[in-house]
């Protein structure tokens, strides 16, 4: 995980507007709102490298709930496409959905249907497809 984040740092990009990390109490509200627990890796990613810009990969956020990339909502659109409930987004990518499961395995939702793609743990998919994007 921190070979992970110090790649995602030192790649990051500067933006004239940065993102914020959120705390934890800004997690913890976010949860809420989803109705479902947040898996512990993407709870850490979140708190972690959230803020981070890089690629055309835009992972969620949850510390700005304008954005289009806000959890909940990006959860909202995600669900009420088929995506199933026990799923969560990390990323919302060409219409298609990288999503962790409850045990922290990252699958793709694309076109209606779960792929045979899957990583087994956000900080991979990380690794392997937002620092490869």
């Amino acid at each position: 995980m921190e070979d992970v984040i110090d790649e995602l740092r030192e790649s990051a990009v500067e933006v004239p507007t940065p993102l914020e990390l959120p705390d934890e109490d800004e997690v913890i509200e976010a949860q809420e709102q989803l109705l479902i627990p947040i898996p512990s890796e993407l709870r850490e990613f979140l708190l972690q490298v959230s803020d981070v810009v890089y690629g055309s990969i835009e992972p969620v956020t949850i510390k700005d709930p304008h954005s289009h990339t806000y959890l909940p909502e990006v959860a909202a659109i995600a669900w009420d496409q088929g995506m199933p409930r026990d799923l969560l987004p990390i990323c919302e990518h060409n219409g298609d959905v990288y999503c962790v499961s409850a045990e922290g395995e990252v699958g793709l939702w694309a076109a209606g249907e779960l792929s045979e793609a899957t990583w087994p743990s956000v900080w991979h998919w990380a690794k392997d497809v937002w620092l490869n994007s």
